[in-house]
Protein backbone atom coordinates (compact mmCIF):
# COMPACT_ATOMS: atom_id res chain seq x y z
CA UNK A 1 0.00 0.00 0.00
CA UNK A 2 2.80 2.32 1.10
CA UNK A 3 4.35 1.91 -2.56
CA UNK A 4 1.17 2.38 -4.27
CA UNK A 5 0.65 5.69 -2.17
CA UNK A 6 4.14 6.72 -3.42
CA UNK A 7 3.47 6.06 -7.06
CA UNK A 8 -0.10 7.83 -7.06
CA UNK A 9 1.99 11.01 -5.45
CA UNK A 10 4.77 11.05 -8.05
CA UNK A 11 1.91 10.70 -10.61
CA UNK A 12 0.24 13.66 -8.90
CA UNK A 13 3.51 15.86 -8.77
CA UNK A 14 3.52 14.92 -13.00
CA UNK A 15 0.09 16.08 -13.58
CA UNK A 16 0.89 19.13 -11.34
CA UNK A 17 -2.53 20.55 -11.03
CA UNK A 18 -2.88 22.26 -8.08
CA UNK A 19 0.35 21.31 -5.75
CA UNK A 20 3.36 23.95 -6.14
CA UNK A 21 6.25 23.08 -7.78
CA UNK A 22 9.80 23.96 -7.43
CA UNK A 23 9.25 27.15 -9.24
CA UNK A 24 5.28 28.04 -7.41
CA UNK A 25 2.20 26.95 -8.40
CA UNK A 26 -0.31 27.08 -11.18
CA UNK A 27 -1.67 31.03 -9.70
CA UNK A 28 0.04 33.72 -9.70
CA UNK A 29 -0.72 34.36 -6.01
CA UNK A 30 0.65 31.08 -4.64
CA UNK A 31 4.41 31.10 -4.87
CA UNK A 32 4.82 34.56 -4.23
CA UNK A 33 8.15 35.50 -5.73
CA UNK A 34 8.82 31.81 -6.96
CA UNK A 35 6.76 32.87 -9.56
CA UNK A 36 4.66 30.83 -11.47
CA UNK A 37 3.76 29.87 -15.12
CA UNK A 38 1.65 32.91 -15.24
CA UNK A 39 2.73 35.85 -17.10
CA UNK A 40 4.07 37.60 -13.67
CA UNK A 41 6.65 34.70 -13.34
CA UNK A 42 9.28 32.28 -15.31
CA UNK A 43 7.42 30.00 -17.58
CA UNK A 44 7.30 25.94 -15.73
CA UNK A 45 8.32 23.64 -17.89
CA UNK A 46 7.10 21.00 -15.70
CA UNK A 47 3.44 22.15 -16.16
CA UNK A 48 1.17 20.33 -18.43
CA UNK A 49 -2.17 21.80 -20.54
CA UNK A 50 -5.49 21.52 -19.16
CA UNK A 51 -6.39 18.76 -20.91
CA UNK A 52 -3.05 16.51 -19.66
CA UNK A 53 -1.52 16.53 -23.19
CA UNK A 54 1.28 17.76 -24.58
CA UNK A 55 0.60 18.88 -28.34
CA UNK A 56 3.62 19.56 -31.16
CA UNK A 57 4.39 23.24 -31.16
CA UNK A 58 3.13 24.89 -34.76
CA UNK A 59 6.76 24.91 -36.22
CA UNK A 60 7.27 20.72 -35.89
CA UNK A 61 6.61 19.05 -39.16
CA UNK A 62 5.38 14.98 -39.39
CA UNK A 63 7.94 12.52 -41.18
CA UNK A 64 5.89 12.92 -44.16
CA UNK A 65 6.31 16.43 -44.48
CA UNK A 66 9.84 16.57 -43.71
CA UNK A 67 10.44 13.40 -46.65
CA UNK A 68 8.51 15.53 -49.28
CA UNK A 69 10.61 18.72 -48.74
CA UNK A 70 13.52 16.25 -49.60
CA UNK A 71 12.23 14.77 -52.34
CA UNK A 72 11.27 18.01 -54.23
CA UNK A 73 9.53 20.37 -52.31
CA UNK A 74 6.61 18.74 -52.56
CA UNK A 75 6.23 18.75 -56.25
CA UNK A 76 3.72 15.11 -56.67
CA UNK A 77 4.22 13.46 -53.71
CA UNK A 78 5.70 9.56 -53.45
CA UNK A 79 2.76 8.46 -55.03
CA UNK A 80 2.66 9.81 -58.64
CA UNK A 81 3.18 8.43 -61.67
CA UNK A 82 6.26 10.08 -62.68
CA UNK A 83 8.84 9.23 -60.13
CA UNK A 84 10.09 10.37 -56.71
CA UNK A 85 10.09 14.13 -56.78
CA UNK A 86 9.63 14.47 -60.40
CA UNK A 87 6.53 14.92 -62.66
CA UNK A 88 4.61 13.03 -65.16
CA UNK A 89 5.80 15.30 -68.13
CA UNK A 90 9.34 15.83 -66.60
CA UNK A 91 10.31 12.18 -66.44
CA UNK A 92 9.23 11.94 -69.99
CA UNK A 93 11.27 14.64 -71.61
CA UNK A 94 14.27 13.36 -69.66
CA UNK A 95 13.22 10.12 -71.27
CA UNK A 96 13.04 11.27 -74.60
CA UNK A 97 16.19 13.27 -74.32
CA UNK A 98 18.16 10.02 -73.68
CA UNK A 99 16.76 8.25 -76.24
CA UNK A 100 17.74 10.96 -78.73
CA UNK A 101 21.18 11.24 -77.26
CA UNK A 102 21.88 7.27 -77.81
CA UNK A 103 19.99 7.36 -81.25
CA UNK A 104 23.50 10.22 -82.31
CA UNK A 105 25.78 7.82 -80.45
CA UNK A 106 24.74 4.99 -82.64
CA UNK A 107 24.98 6.91 -85.83
CA UNK A 108 28.30 7.52 -85.58
CA UNK A 109 28.48 3.65 -85.94
CA UNK A 110 27.72 4.04 -89.52
CA UNK A 111 29.82 5.83 -92.44
CA UNK A 112 29.20 6.60 -95.85
CA UNK A 113 32.32 6.37 -97.78
CA UNK A 114 32.11 7.91 -101.37
CA UNK A 115 33.32 6.39 -104.63
CA UNK A 116 36.42 8.73 -104.95
CA UNK A 117 36.71 7.86 -100.99
CA UNK A 118 38.63 5.78 -98.48
CA UNK A 119 37.69 5.63 -94.70
CA UNK A 120 40.77 5.37 -92.46
CA UNK A 121 39.61 3.73 -89.89
CA UNK A 122 41.01 3.56 -86.07
CA UNK A 123 40.27 1.24 -83.29
CA UNK A 124 40.85 3.27 -79.88
CA UNK A 125 43.69 5.02 -81.56
CA UNK A 126 44.80 1.72 -83.48
CA UNK A 127 44.95 1.16 -87.04
CA UNK A 128 41.78 -1.37 -88.49
CA UNK A 129 40.89 -0.77 -91.72
CA UNK A 130 40.76 0.99 -94.78
CA UNK A 131 36.96 1.22 -95.64
CA UNK A 132 36.12 0.89 -99.48
CA UNK A 133 33.13 2.88 -100.80
CA UNK A 134 29.59 2.07 -99.49
CA UNK A 135 28.02 1.98 -96.22
CA UNK A 136 30.21 0.64 -93.45
CA UNK A 137 30.08 -0.22 -90.16
CA UNK A 138 32.55 0.46 -87.02
CA UNK A 139 32.07 1.01 -83.59
CA UNK A 140 30.65 4.42 -82.24
CA UNK A 141 32.24 7.24 -81.23
CA UNK A 142 35.25 7.45 -79.05
CA UNK A 143 35.81 4.06 -79.57
CA UNK A 144 36.71 3.99 -83.32
CA UNK A 145 36.83 6.95 -85.37
CA UNK A 146 37.47 7.32 -89.66
CA UNK A 147 39.19 9.66 -91.39
CA UNK A 148 37.33 10.19 -95.19
CA UNK A 149 40.44 10.83 -97.99
CA UNK A 150 39.60 11.44 -101.86
CA UNK A 151 42.08 9.71 -103.65
CA UNK A 152 40.89 10.28 -106.70
CA UNK A 153 41.84 14.50 -106.61
CA UNK A 154 44.84 15.56 -108.53
CA UNK A 155 46.52 17.94 -106.83
CA UNK A 156 48.93 20.12 -108.74
CA UNK A 157 51.89 22.20 -107.19
CA UNK A 158 53.61 24.98 -108.85
CA UNK A 159 57.11 26.37 -108.49
CA UNK A 160 57.91 28.83 -108.04
CA UNK A 161 54.76 29.67 -105.35
CA UNK A 162 54.82 33.53 -106.21
CA UNK A 163 56.28 35.79 -109.21
CA UNK A 164 59.72 35.82 -107.66
CA UNK A 165 62.35 34.05 -109.56
CA UNK A 166 63.70 30.54 -109.32
CA UNK A 167 67.16 30.48 -110.10
CA UNK A 168 69.25 26.72 -110.06
CA UNK A 169 72.72 26.20 -111.16
CA UNK A 170 73.34 24.32 -114.36
CA UNK A 171 75.96 21.56 -114.60
CA UNK A 172 77.82 23.85 -117.26
CA UNK A 173 77.85 26.26 -114.49
CA UNK A 174 75.23 28.80 -116.28
CA UNK A 175 71.87 29.73 -114.33
CA UNK A 176 68.64 29.14 -115.40
CA UNK A 177 65.38 30.52 -114.04
CA UNK A 178 63.05 27.65 -114.39
CA UNK A 179 59.15 27.33 -113.78
CA UNK A 180 57.44 24.10 -113.55
CA UNK A 181 54.43 22.34 -112.02
CA UNK A 182 53.68 18.74 -110.04
CA UNK A 183 51.05 16.92 -110.11
CA UNK A 184 50.21 13.75 -107.67
CA UNK A 185 47.51 12.48 -106.02
CA UNK A 186 47.23 9.59 -103.01
CA UNK A 187 47.58 5.85 -103.85
CA UNK A 188 47.53 4.56 -100.24
CA UNK A 189 45.44 6.57 -97.76
CA UNK A 190 46.75 4.90 -94.62
CA UNK A 191 50.38 5.29 -95.40
CA UNK A 192 49.20 9.11 -96.02
CA UNK A 193 47.08 9.80 -93.19
CA UNK A 194 49.84 8.43 -90.24
CA UNK A 195 53.36 8.19 -92.29
CA UNK A 196 53.93 12.17 -93.17
CA UNK A 197 52.88 15.04 -91.18
CA UNK A 198 52.07 17.64 -93.87
CA UNK A 199 51.95 16.33 -97.31
CA UNK A 200 51.83 19.11 -99.71
CA UNK A 201 55.00 20.77 -97.64
CA UNK A 202 56.58 16.60 -98.13
CA UNK A 203 55.87 16.87 -102.24
CA UNK A 204 57.06 20.36 -102.21
CA UNK A 205 60.28 19.76 -100.96
CA UNK A 206 61.11 16.86 -103.02
CA UNK A 207 60.05 18.39 -105.97
CA UNK A 208 62.74 21.12 -105.57
CA UNK A 209 65.08 18.54 -104.64
CA UNK A 210 65.15 16.16 -106.99
CA UNK A 211 64.38 19.09 -110.00
CA UNK A 212 67.90 21.16 -108.83
CA UNK A 213 69.79 17.41 -108.77
CA UNK A 214 68.99 17.14 -112.68
CA UNK A 215 69.61 20.72 -113.60
CA UNK A 216 73.36 19.97 -111.89
CA UNK A 217 73.55 17.16 -113.94
CA UNK A 218 72.59 18.62 -118.01
CA UNK A 219 73.91 22.24 -119.59
CA UNK A 220 72.00 24.91 -120.23
CA UNK A 221 70.81 24.25 -123.78
CA UNK A 222 69.27 21.14 -122.39
CA UNK A 223 67.58 23.19 -120.07
CA UNK A 224 65.76 25.69 -122.13
CA UNK A 225 65.49 23.35 -125.39
CA UNK A 226 65.17 20.00 -126.39
CA UNK A 227 66.11 18.80 -123.37
CA UNK A 228 63.32 19.34 -121.24
CA UNK A 229 61.26 16.10 -121.79
CA UNK A 230 64.23 14.13 -120.50
CA UNK A 231 64.71 16.45 -117.55
CA UNK A 232 60.63 16.29 -116.56
CA UNK A 233 61.04 12.10 -116.99
CA UNK A 234 63.60 12.48 -114.57
CA UNK A 235 62.61 14.19 -112.08
CA UNK A 236 59.41 12.56 -111.73
CA UNK A 237 61.54 9.22 -111.31
CA UNK A 238 63.25 10.94 -108.75
CA UNK A 239 60.46 12.33 -106.63
CA UNK A 240 58.55 8.69 -107.04
CA UNK A 241 61.76 6.93 -105.50
CA UNK A 242 62.14 9.64 -102.30
CA UNK A 243 58.50 9.09 -101.60
CA UNK A 244 58.59 5.74 -102.06
CA UNK A 245 60.89 5.61 -99.68
CA UNK A 246 59.44 8.03 -97.07
CA UNK A 247 56.08 5.71 -97.50
CA UNK A 248 54.30 8.74 -97.82
CA UNK A 249 51.43 6.72 -100.30
CA UNK A 250 51.79 9.81 -102.88
CA UNK A 251 51.90 8.92 -106.47
CA UNK A 252 53.15 11.58 -109.08
CA UNK A 253 51.67 11.55 -111.78
CA UNK A 254 53.45 14.21 -114.16
CA UNK A 255 56.50 17.05 -113.96
CA UNK A 256 56.46 20.00 -116.81
CA UNK A 257 58.72 22.72 -117.38
CA UNK A 258 56.69 25.59 -117.56
CA UNK A 259 59.24 28.22 -118.42
CA UNK A 260 63.02 27.89 -118.65
CA UNK A 261 65.18 31.16 -119.59
CA UNK A 262 68.07 33.43 -118.39
CA UNK A 263 68.27 35.40 -115.30
CA UNK A 264 66.37 39.00 -116.21
CA UNK A 265 70.38 40.68 -115.87
CA UNK A 266 71.41 38.95 -118.65
CA UNK A 267 68.32 38.13 -120.57
CA UNK A 268 69.35 40.36 -123.57
CA UNK A 269 72.90 38.92 -124.04
CA UNK A 270 71.37 35.54 -123.85
CA UNK A 271 68.73 36.57 -126.58
CA UNK A 272 71.39 37.18 -128.66
CA UNK A 273 74.03 34.47 -128.27
CA UNK A 274 70.58 32.36 -128.38
CA UNK A 275 69.58 34.28 -132.21
CA UNK A 276 73.50 33.84 -133.41
CA UNK A 277 73.11 29.98 -132.57
CA UNK A 278 69.89 29.92 -134.24
CA UNK A 279 71.11 31.76 -137.64
CA UNK A 280 74.35 29.33 -137.48
CA UNK A 281 72.10 25.82 -136.82
CA UNK A 282 70.69 27.41 -139.91
CA UNK A 283 72.83 28.51 -142.31
CA UNK A 284 74.39 24.86 -141.68
CA UNK A 285 70.64 23.34 -142.56
CA UNK A 286 71.31 25.43 -145.84
CA UNK A 287 74.20 23.83 -146.27
CA UNK A 288 73.64 20.70 -146.21
CA UNK A 289 70.14 20.85 -148.22
CA UNK A 290 72.87 22.05 -150.83
CA UNK A 291 74.78 19.45 -151.18
CA UNK A 292 71.86 17.10 -150.90
CA UNK A 293 70.89 18.72 -154.03
CA UNK A 294 73.90 18.83 -155.67
CA UNK A 295 74.79 15.23 -154.77
CA UNK A 296 71.37 14.59 -156.22
CA UNK A 297 71.96 16.61 -159.64
CA UNK A 298 74.92 13.89 -159.81
CA UNK A 299 73.82 11.28 -159.32
CA UNK A 300 70.36 12.16 -161.61
CA UNK A 301 73.57 12.84 -164.42
CA UNK A 302 74.89 9.41 -163.94
CA UNK A 303 71.80 7.43 -164.47
CA UNK A 304 71.81 9.58 -167.49
CA UNK A 305 74.59 8.68 -168.80
CA UNK A 306 74.51 5.39 -168.42
CA UNK A 307 70.97 5.33 -170.42
CA UNK A 308 72.87 7.09 -173.13
CA UNK A 309 75.57 4.99 -173.22
CA UNK A 310 73.35 2.09 -173.47
CA UNK A 311 71.88 3.85 -176.67
CA UNK A 312 75.18 4.76 -178.27
CA UNK A 313 76.23 0.94 -177.87
CA UNK A 314 72.88 -0.02 -179.95
CA UNK A 315 73.62 2.51 -182.59
CA UNK A 316 76.94 4.72 -182.50
CA UNK A 317 76.20 7.09 -185.45
CA UNK A 318 72.93 8.23 -184.34
CA UNK A 319 73.49 8.43 -180.95
CA UNK A 320 77.07 10.83 -182.17
CA UNK A 321 74.72 13.06 -184.27
CA UNK A 322 72.16 13.29 -181.53
CA UNK A 323 74.73 14.48 -178.85
CA UNK A 324 76.20 17.11 -181.28
CA UNK A 325 72.74 18.48 -182.00
CA UNK A 326 71.86 18.76 -178.68
CA UNK A 327 75.17 20.50 -177.77
CA UNK A 328 74.77 23.02 -180.11
CA UNK A 329 71.49 23.86 -179.16
CA UNK A 330 72.89 24.37 -175.39
CA UNK A 331 75.48 26.26 -176.65
CA UNK A 332 74.13 28.88 -179.45
CA UNK A 333 70.61 29.04 -177.61
CA UNK A 334 71.30 32.61 -176.19
CA UNK A 335 72.69 33.85 -179.49
CA UNK A 336 71.72 35.36 -182.78
CA UNK A 337 71.96 32.87 -185.17
CA UNK A 338 72.33 32.68 -188.94
CA UNK A 339 71.96 30.01 -190.57
CA UNK A 340 73.81 30.48 -194.30
CA UNK A 341 73.08 27.75 -197.88
CA UNK A 342 75.37 27.64 -200.61
CA UNK A 343 73.80 29.65 -203.40
CA UNK A 344 71.88 32.31 -201.09
CA UNK A 345 72.06 35.84 -201.52
CA UNK A 346 74.32 37.73 -199.05
CA UNK A 347 72.32 37.95 -195.83
CA UNK A 348 71.62 40.77 -194.63
CA UNK A 349 72.31 41.02 -190.95
CA UNK A 350 68.33 42.69 -189.77
CA UNK A 351 68.74 41.87 -186.35
CA UNK A 352 72.79 43.70 -186.22
CA UNK A 353 70.93 46.65 -188.13
CA UNK A 354 67.91 47.18 -185.80
CA UNK A 355 70.15 46.96 -182.97
CA UNK A 356 72.46 49.99 -184.18
CA UNK A 357 69.21 51.79 -185.18
CA UNK A 358 67.92 51.85 -181.33
CA UNK A 359 67.94 55.42 -180.63
CA UNK A 360 70.90 55.81 -177.45
CA UNK A 361 69.58 56.98 -174.26
CA UNK A 362 71.80 58.77 -171.60
CA UNK A 363 70.80 58.28 -168.21
CA UNK A 364 70.12 61.27 -166.19
CA UNK A 365 72.64 62.43 -163.09
CA UNK A 366 71.15 61.25 -160.09
CA UNK A 367 69.02 63.55 -157.57
CA UNK A 368 70.52 64.36 -154.06
CA UNK A 369 67.51 61.75 -152.63
CA UNK A 370 68.28 59.24 -155.02
CA UNK A 371 72.40 59.54 -153.60
CA UNK A 372 71.25 59.94 -149.78
CA UNK A 373 68.30 56.88 -150.92
CA UNK A 374 71.19 54.93 -152.25
CA UNK A 375 73.97 55.67 -148.96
Amino acid sequence: MRSFSGWFARAGVLRNDNIKGPWGGRGGSEGGSGGGDGPSGPRNPWNLPPDGRRTRPATATSLEDFLRRARGGGGGGSGGRGGPGLPTSAGKLWLIGLIVLIGLWLITCVHVVGPQERGVATSFGRYTGTLDPGFKLTLPTPFASVQMVDVKEVRTENFPAGNQPNLMLTGDQNIVDLGYSVRWDIKTPENYVFEIADPRETVRAVAESAMRAEIANVELDQAIGAGRIGIQGDVQQRMQALLDEYKSGIRILGVAIKQAAAPAAVDDAFKAVTAAQQQAQSNLNDARAYAQQVIERAQGDAAQFDRIYEQYRAAPEVTRRRLYYETMEQVLRGADKTIVEPGVQTYLPLPEVRRRAAPQTTPEPPTPEAMETAR
